[in-house]
């Protein structure tokens, strides 16, 4: 192998993943014209082209594609290789990129990173908070944290959080305009709070459980947003009835100021659970992992 092939292969990988010279350039910081000119070269050594490009794309030709699937796990090795030298400097070190979603990031990262990064100086810390679903390999994180019924089963995962319960709510003055719902069926009557999930996800569906079938729905009301405190606001004004986390709600529901209704359905599920392909754990990610570990 000549000297320089290994950074061409690594180079190589990042574009055919990311399939855009901008965004594999900027994760290896390099200018897109230099990483270009590098593929071409690469191309020519190898005498096999493996990269198609068009003014607004680039993808991996068949060629590449059989040359990626050999060079990911061989990277993946020496990475790793890599990594494992950081125990040898003592305290972890280096860059964490995590994605997660904003009720993570309030009830698990709030509480628990800032005494990670102060117990870690040496470790940087990299948040992406979205409410899509984030290709971990592809948008180049080392973990995520997602409630555990969202995470891919090839992943490995870590309870971060207990388990969850999402439950109905609404104040009394609420109750007294509207009569008490029997079943979720009988939503279609009242206003409810609804939550629009950003990246095209559509309006969060209010799911229950009844003999064991699961039930998700689509419920009517005059309110569509996109940030929880706001969702609240309007439940807790009276404005509507709430799909809120149980927790975040027990005291109300606890001293009246709030009233539950459709307990019997609401089921109990996963909570937010840190997960990570298991091909590499970095130092730093595994001492973030040991931090956050319920």
């Amino acid at each position: 192998m000549r000297r320089g092939d290994l950074d061409d292969l690594a180079a190589f990988a990042s574009v055919a993943r990311h399939r855009s010279f901008t965004r594999a350039a900027a994760e290896l910081g390099l200018s897109p014209s230099a990483l270009s000119h590098g593929m071409k070269a690469l191309e020519a050594r190898l005498g096999v082209r493996l990269l198609a490009r068009t003014t607004r794309s680039v993808a991996p030709t068949e060629a590449g594609k059989q040359l990626l699937r050999s060079l990911d796990p061989a990277l993946a090795q020496v990475m790793g290789g890599l990594a494992s030298l950081a125990d040898w400097r003592g305290a972890p070190s280096g860059t964490v990129r995590l994605a997660t979603f904003g009720y993570a990031a309030r009830t698990i990262l709030a509480p628990r990173l800032p005494k990670f990064l102060l117990d870690h100086p040496d470790v940087s810390v990299e948040v992406i908070v979205e409410d899509r679903l984030i290709d971990l390999v592809a948008g180049g994180f080392d973990a995520g944290i997602r409630l555990g019924e969202a995470v891919e089963r090839d992943m490995v995962t870590v309870p971060v959080g207990p388990d969850l319960r999402t439950v109905v709510v609404g104040t009394p003055g609420y109750f007294a305009r509207h009569a008490v719902p029997e079943t979720p069926a009988a939503l279609d009557a009242h206003v409810c709070v609804n939550y629009r999930l950003l990246g095209g996800g559509g309006l969060l569906p209010w799911e229950f459980e009844e003999g064991g079938r699961e039930i998700r729905l689509k419920v009517p009301g005059q309110l569509i947003v996109n940030d929880e405190v706001l969702a609240a606001a309007a439940v807790r004004a009276g404005a509507g009835l709430g799909y809120m986390m149980e927790h975040d709600v027990a005291d109300e529901i606890s001293d009246g100021r709030l009233v539950q209704v459709l307990a019997d359905y609401c089921p109990v599920y996963p909570g937010c659970r840190l997960y990570y392909p298991d091909r590499r754990v970095t130092p730093a990610l595994r001492a973030l992992i040991d931090a956050f570990r319920r």
